[in-house]
């Protein structure tokens, strides 16, 4: 069982406080100083002033600018994931879109619980999958598990490799994704189900080059009935095509079969629980339901968040 929680292995993300401008510079074009002063609108006085600083203390250009007061550690933090092509949320970003913690603390523990998941789903999913490659079901038996923030932080950890990555909501009794990632919902995969003439409903994410976000659009009357229409299933074998990774949300199973529907169509599933609160009854009716489809069961998520 796949274990959401701590992983300890969060003291080597961080990276200490940056990788100054001489070693970072052989990397990449744009050094550690470079894109700090660029995002602090630093003056070349100031510049100078950290490098006097930088040279005289052995440091390092990032703490040499905290220690002077010139930025702060989330500068160096950003400027390190600028340089490195690694999505990180700038400050602005994450009060829009606080659940993100992959995007907007991707050195915190909880971000690298997710990497440590994200590796378990490649191996057990989307690399070691016969024939084509599957879509991923999140499931889990009642509301408040956690499924939707899991399902939004695995798919930010998945584009963070670089494969470009879709996360459709197929939650049509209580769509959140496009509030999580702050989208418009306006048309999306009721829409496309209901056979409707729908355009621009994949929806990039902003600072995310390799993540996509298909919402639910209008909520619709018969959620079940769509997903179970051939219609379905020929979309999510579409999709796979054309992206690396697709992560599908869904309605939890206190409202009916969808959730299992759904998982089936995909191809393979991963079970979210909350620990303490799920009880062990639902989550092994949940887990004998989708032995019973042809979904493969990726594993059991214990969230601890």
């Amino acid at each position: 069982m796949a274990k959401f929680r701590d992983s300890g292995l969060h003291e080597a993300a961080p990276v200490a406080a940056d990788g100054g401008p001489a070693d970072a510079a052989t990397i990449h074009d744009r050094s550690i100083g470079a894109i700090i002063s660029e995002t602090r609108n630093l003056s070349a006085e100031q510049v100078e002033q950290i490098l006097a600083h930088q040279r005289e203390r052995g440091i390092r250009f990032g703490e040499a600018a905290i220690a002077l007061g010139f930025a702060s550690t989330d500068d160096v933090l950003f400027a390190l994931a600028q340089q490195f092509h690694y999505p990180y949320a700038p400050e602005e970003r994450r009060k829009i879109s606080p659940e993100l913690v992959t995007l907007n603390q991707p050195f915190s523990l909880q971000a690298e619980s997710f990497r440590a998941i994200r590796s378990q789903m490649m191996m057990r999913v989307f690399i070691e999958s016969d024939g084509p490659r599957p879509a991923l079901a999140v499931v889990s038996p009642d509301t408040g598990d956690g499924k939707t923030y899991f399902a939004a932080n695995l798919a930010v950890a998945l584009a963070q490799l670089g494969g470009r990555t879709l996360l459709v909501d197929a939650d049509m009794r209580g769509p959140r994704q496009h509030e999580v990632f702050n989208l418009g919902n306006n048309a999306g995969l009721s829409g496309i189900l209901s056979g409707r003439a729908e355009s621009q409903v994949v929806q990039q994410v902003q600072g995310v080059p390799s993540l996509f976000v298909l919402p639910v659009g209008i909520t619709p009357p018969n959620p079940v009935e769509l997903v179970e229409r051939p219609a379905f299933g020929l979309l999510i074998r579409e999709l796979c095509s054309k992206f690396d990774h697709v992560i599908v949300d869904t309605p939890a199973l206190v409202y009916g079969s969808d959730a299992t529907v759904i998982a089936a169509r995909c191809g393979s599933a991963v079970v979210i629980a909350r620990r303490n609160e799920s009880r062990v009854g639902s989550l092994q009716d949940l887990v004998a339901m989708l032995t019973g489809t042809p979904a493969k069961l990726a594993g059991v998520i214990m969230n601890d968040f």
